[in-house]
Parts: C-alpha cells; structure tokens; sequence
C-alpha cells in the first residue's frame, strides 16, 4: 500500500514535519533509527534552541507548544551582542518591537518527546527503530527498503536525518562547505546578577560565547573555541571552568559557577547541493548545517516544513515536480543565504587582523543607531 510521504528522522525537524502533513491530512509514516531517550525536567538536555516567533507559532498550529511551554520553556526579551576587540553593542528589545519577547529557549528533548507524543494521535505510523537499507523511486514515488526487512512505498519521502543523512547519499546528491575547526561547548551554569531574561552574545577571537537565558535562573552556554582550546576547558576543574568563562564573558554577569556536565560537538558549514532529488526533500541539517552563532540551525529546519506545510495546503496538485521544484528554490535559496551569511560574520569576528578588529564593533554600533537596519535585522531572526 502506498501512503502519500515517509518521513525519514524523527528530530525536531522531522517528527515536525510528519506532524504537520498527518494534519494536512495526508497518510505519513515515520521512520527513525533510535527510540528518543525520556526528557526528564530533574535532567535538562544540553542541548537547546532559541525559537523565533514563527517557529513557536507553527508549533502552537501543530497542538504543542502549550504542552512544551508548560513543562520548560523560557522567554527572552531582549538580546545583546558586542565585540571583546571593543566598540558598540547592538541590543534588541521586544517591547521595541512591539512584542512580549524576542523568542523561547527550548531544550531538544523536550520538544522531541512532545512532538513525538503526538503522532499517533494524528495517524502517524511510526516505525522505530528502525533504518533504511536502499532507496529507489521513479515518476510516480519512492520505495524504501528498511534493515527488519519491509518495505514503504510513498508518492514522496523526506529525508530529515541529519547532517550525515544515508538518505541525501543514497539519492546522490552531494554536499559543500567547510569544518570551522571549533566546538561548541554546552552545558548549564548559574551567574552571579540575574540574566534578565536577555539572550547574551560575545565575540571573541576564537569563536562566539553565548549565554541563553533559563526558566530557574540559571544560563545555558554556548562556547565556540578552537578544538584545542575547547579540550583544554573541558578537562578544567569546576571552579576553574566558571573562572575563565567569567572572564571570557567579559564579568557582565559577575561569578559563573557551572552547575551541569559539559559537552562539546563539532561546528561545520554543510550545504546539500540541492534540496530536492527526484521524488525525495531534504529537510534541516540533511540539507544545511550552519554555524551556531545566530541560532538559527533548527529555526532554519521547520521554516522548511512550514513552507512544505503551505505548498501541501494549496490542495490538489500540491505534488506535482513543478511546485515541488518552487519548494526546492525557495528553502535552498534562504538557507543558502542565511548560512554564507552566518560564515561570514565568523569570518570577520574569529579573526585578529587589524582592519576587520577595527572595523567590526562599529558594525554593531551602527546597526543601533540606525532603526531600520536594527529592526530589518531582528525581523530577518525572527522570520517575519
């Protein structure tokens, strides 16, 4: 029996996505290698997102978000990026915009288990775990060969498996890009003034440092270094730890004591060659990987599901290679800008020459001082 889409990967980006289309209406199966590990709110994941308001809006269309906000979700309302090499600060705030906040900052394994939750209720036949063997598709669809031996034939499969996608290899398409040569290092800690619910970014030589602010007063960290700086930090002892990221962070928020592990994962810029291959969509880091800067990696990954989820709504057709096509251009075209964009900036900020050094920090002070570029800025953040 055919169904009408196979949603390989059951991340945020594709349990969205198999979601979404299962509210459309269509007949969606999901397959995804892993069984998601429990959030629990005792434990918080490492790993977090800062939602632009679209994103929360697309969750609240898809029956979530109350359940998502409800457990752990924090608001920022205000946002405040400046250069180490000194200059202005660029600093967003909601009531500037005439909202109530900039955004929400979400852990992944909340937003996994409750976007999970919800496919069976909505028709999704999940199968999981479980991996694809072999793909073929022609005019009409696609088959896919999974590993236990069955077999799935869709009028359209999405592959939403991550930046190693087997999925992208096995249709052929290639990828570019570069391997920034840092790591992001995670973890939790609790600072010394409140975090105002403002969302903090400082630029230094090696890489980013961002603090996210969370619902019980603490901080989540993002600290892009190079690997051999991001291993040093990492064998710290606790007390060090908070010691050099106070100072790192310029002291804006007095003594950081680390209150969580640590971790730390690669940093890379990947695009997919293209987002579409026959009867087969990349989704999310199956077709871009971007740098973690602007947080904007997963923000990216379900706007590709909300413009799917718009083509699907214009009804009868919506399938056809044409408009599918449309699709390809559209998402491939933003995300490719937006990556190139975010590289760009790392560029000109991880870097101790003297010109980009003394040119940078009045970047920032000029995007302030001018209110359409500020606002230009923070609406191209949010996806309005």
């Amino acid at each position: 029996m055919q169904v009408d889409v196979v949603v390989v990967g059951g991340g945020v980006v594709g349990a969205a996505c198999a979601l979404a289309l299962a509210r459309q209406g269509l007949e969606v199966e999901l397959v995804e290698a892993a069984v998601p590990r429990p959030w629990s709110s005792e434990v918080p994941d490492l790993r977090v997102f800062a939602l632009a308001g679209d994103n929360v809006a697309l969750l609240d269309s898809l029956g979530v978000w109350e359940s998502i906000r409800g457990a752990r979700a924090h608001p920022y309302r205000r946002m405040r990026v400046w250069d180490a090499a000194g200059g202005d600060e660029l600093d967003f705030k909601a009531d500037a915009f005439g909202r109530r906040e900039l955004g929400w900052i979400v852990e992944n394994g909340l937003l996994v288990e409750r976007l999970s939750a919800a496919l069976p209720a909505a028709g999704v036949e999940v199968r999981r775990p479980e991996k694809v063997a072999a793909l073929a598709q022609d005019a009409d669809g696609v088959r896919l060969e999974l590993e236990g031996g069955s077999r799935i034939s869709a009028r359209l499969a999405v592959a939403a498996d991550g930046a190693d996608s087997a999925l992208r290899r096995a249709s052929g398409v290639g990828t570019c890009g570069r391997d920034y040569g840092q790591r992001g290092v995670v973890g939790y800690v609790r600072t010394e003034e409140p975090h105002g619910d403002t969302a903090w970014q400082r630029f230094l030589p090696g890489g980013p440092l961002a603090f996210l602010p969370c619902t019980d007063g603490s901080c989540s960290i993002v600290w892009s270094q190079p690997e051999d700086q991001a291993r040093r930090v990492l064998a710290l002892d606790e007390a060090a730890f908070g010691e050099e990221l106070a100072r790192a962070f310029g002291g804006r928020l007095g003594e950081v004591r680390l209150i969580s592990q640590r971790a730390a994962f690669p940093l890379r810029l990947q695009l997919a060659d293209a987002a579409m291959a026959g009867r087969l969509l990349l989704l999310g880091d199956a077709a871009h990987v971007v740098h973690p800067l602007a947080g904007q990696g997963v923000n990216l990954g379900l706007r590709d599901v909300a413009g799917l989820v718009e083509l699907v709504s214009a009804g009868r057709g919506w399938d056809s290679p044409h408009r599918l096509q449309r699709w390809a251009r559209a998402r491939r075209s933003e995300n490719t800008v937006a990556a190139l964009g975010f590289d760009a900036i790392d560029r000109v900020f991880s870097n101790d020459a003297v010109l980009p050094t003394l040119l940078r920090g009045h970047l920032f002070g000029a995007a302030a001082r001018i209110p359409p570029m500020a606002h230009l800025l923070w609406r191209r953040a949010a996806g309005l």
